[in-house]
């Protein structure tokens, strides 16, 4: 019996092991593509990510009796067809709101700046003058700097024209060949982890799974958060209702922390146009409500089966991740805690089966 419950240890042991290397080989590789090559895989990443979102609706076809061929060339149109249309209709009102909201950026600090100035004649003892002035001078510096930043990014000469030309042509490419192939790619990936291990092959393709489930249900959330958003702008007649409506959606990328930066915008768009009225307060308040629904309603309903995460986990990871890796490592922290879950979920569930077939 000693014998047994050594041998268990053992096996235990070395799955741990395995576990371990599993999760600290995908962090690695993470940290450096997010470190090396980021910005030249970027393009590949949305491909990626996309075809992962257009999987879903092809598997969808196809089970219900549709070809896989046509199934996969039907959602692909479908997808160059919404992507055109959304770039044309979006595109064009979103630069010109960008244009004008920097434009207007001076004149709506210094209307902030006036009701600090006014509250700080109030509650002095609080915040000083010397304080708020510092505070909103090298604020005004950073937002000066904000519009030829952007054009810097945006535009960056010839080679940036033709890299955005590049990028527009070859991401629809790689989504095409990542449907039209994906077992054939994920097989040549799945070649290169160790054979004859069923736990690994069980954690691959739960990871293979969740990657997907959660991509879809990202995408499908920053769209329905966006559409919400602009249509309830448009309603209350608050500027900047498609740029506004963008970061609101976008907000949902990163939990918690979105949700809270994007409050900052809306609420000084909504005070530039109003003053401190009723108006000002119902489009915070319909932000809010906006933010409350996806994180009470819309979230759990699309990732109640992806994410088996706790509040706090998905926040310290973000938080780690994003101070090793930056913007890259926010974006992936949630994708990442949830191949570690994934990891440990299958260790404990080897464990369980083979403490039960020993006790058997």
């Amino acid at each position: 019996m000693k014998m047994v419950r050594l041998e268990f240890l053992l096996i235990q042991v070395h799955y741990l092991l395995l576990v371990v290397v599993l999760l600290m080989l995908v962090i690695l590789i993470t940290m450096v593509l997010a470190t090396f090559f980021a910005r030249m895989l970027a393009p590949a990443i949305a491909a990626t990510v996309i075809a992962f979102l257009l999987d879903g609706p092809v598997t969808w076809l196809t089970k219900r009796g549709a070809r896989p061929l046509i199934a996969l060339i039907c959602v692909y149109l479908g997808f160059i067809l919404i992507s055109l249309i959304t770039v044309l209709a979006i595109i064009p009102p979103l630069a010109l709101q960008v244009a004008q909201f920097i434009q207007d950026t001076p004149a709506m600090i210094g209307s902030l700046q006036q009701v600090l100035l006014s509250l700080q004649t109030s509650f002095p003892e609080i915040i000083s003058e010397t304080q708020v002035q510092s505070g909103f001078a090298s604020l005004g510096s950073e937002m000066a700097n904000i519009g030829p930043k952007l054009l810097q990014y945006s535009l960056t000469g010839v080679t940036g024209a033709i890299s955005y030309v590049v990028y527009m042509v070859l991401v629809p490419v790689m989504v095409f060949f990542f449907l039209k192939d994906k077992k054939i790619i994920l097989s040549w990936i799945g070649s290169f982890l160790p054979k004859d291990k069923s736990l690994v092959e069980e954690v691959w393709a739960e990871i293979i799974e969740r990657a997907g489930d959660y991509a879809r249900g990202k995408v499908y959330e920053i769209l329905i958060v966006g559409i919400i958003a602009f249509f309830t702008y448009q309603f209350i007649e608050l500027r900047y209702a498609t740029l506004l409506a963008v970061a609101t959606g976008f907000s949902v990328l990163i939990p918690y922390f979105g949700a809270a930066v994007v409050t900052l915008p809306v609420a000084l768009v909504a005070y530039f146009q109003w003053g401190l009225s009723s108006d000002t307060a119902g489009a915070i308040i319909a932000y809010l409500i906006i933010q409350a629904l996806d994180g009470n309603l819309l979230a759990p309903l699309l990732f109640s089966e992806v994410v088996h995460l706790h509040p706090n986990a998905i926040i310290i990871a973000i938080l780690v991740c994003g101070g090793l890796w930056g913007l890259w490592g926010v974006f992936f922290a949630i994708p990442l805690a949830t191949v570690a879950n994934a990891i440990i979920k299958a260790w404990r569930h080897r464990a369980a089966h083979n403490s039960s077939h020993i006790a058997s």
